[in-house]
């Protein structure tokens, strides 16, 4: 007698991976993580001077949601890594290696939240979720995406 378990599709659990392999996907984990803030602060400083024609430190605070004080510690650690210069009590400028962030950045977000709302997702939470995803999904990923959106959109034109 068949148990009923036996009739269901089963899914495969991921392989077992040699430990450098799986301490390779950490380390990339981690090394996204690193990078998460700087590409949020640069995506959100070029949005600031597209919708303000200037990004103030007060502004960065309210949009983030954390303290100014806060936003002073990530701007100097981003002008030391040369994304970003500023000038007490002015606004806030990017540079070209900051502008070329923001907009990898925002092409990543982009094409994550256009997937989501490809299978059926509502924007205001494909934006959200795209948020997190667009730092950790791997070029090979995006590049498949790009692809499935193509696809997508011929479909239903």
């Amino acid at each position: 007698m068949q148990s009923m378990d036996s009739t269901k599709k089963k899914t495969s659990a991921p392989q077992a991976r040699a430990p450098a392999e799986q301490a390779e996907r950490f380390r990339r984990v981690r090394d996204a993580h690193q990078s998460e803030t700087a590409e949020d602060y640069v995506e959100l400083i070029a949005e600031l001077i597209d919708e303000k024609g200037e990004a103030r430190l007060v502004d960065l605070s309210e949009r983030l949601g954390v303290t100014k004080a806060t936003v002073n510690n990530t701007l100097q650690r981003l002008q030391r890594d040369g994304f970003v210069t500023s000038e007490p009590y002015r606004a806030i400028f990017l540079t070209e290696k900051g502008r070329k962030l923001a907009a990898t950045s925002l092409e990543r977000h982009t094409i994550v939240r256009e997937f989501l709302i490809s299978l059926g997702i509502d924007a205001r939470t494909a934006d959200a979720d795209a948020e997190g995803i667009e730092h950790h999904v791997s070029e090979v990923t995006l590049e498949a995406i790009r692809k499935h959106l193509t696809k997508h959109r011929r479909k239903h034109d």
